[in-house]
């Protein structure tokens, strides 16, 4: 990971429709447990409650963080209409909507202003 002083945006994404955008199903979730995931040096297994259900979410965070048990409890925001995945034989059902890993920036949970329901979606 860079460090952040270092910093230089990339540049602005092709530019889509609102109608594309409307297609991403993001959600506030509650992060209720995470444990590592067997065989991986990367992904962590996230228990997220997203009020009338919970999924499983793989996040490849694992060497991001000092003690991942510290997210337990946070709300963060969740794509949650992609395609199931299998990763290290475990299935993830959505992604972390983080913010920094692509910029290769130790990345920080993207997390709502204050405590909102889960599953509340953000758009």
């Amino acid at each position: 990971m860079r460090e952040q002083t270092d910093f230089v945006p990339a540049p602005v994404k092709v530019t889509i429709t609102a109608d594309a955008l409307e297609q991403l199903d993001v959600r506030v979730g509650t992060i209720e447990s995470v444990e590592g995931v067997k065989g991986s040096d990367k992904l962590l297994k996230l228990t997220v409650s997203f009020g009338d259900h919970r999924r499983t979410i793989l996040a490849g965070m694992k060497q991001e963080r000092a003690n991942p048990s510290e997210i337990v409890g946070r709300q963060a925001l969740f794509v949650v209409n992609l395609a199931p995945r299998r990763m290290a034989g475990e299935v993830s059902e959505g992604m972390l909507f983080d913010i920094g890993y692509a910029d290769e920036i130790t990345p920080a949970l993207a997390v709502p202003e204050r405590k909102v329901p889960d599953g509340t979606r953000a758009g």
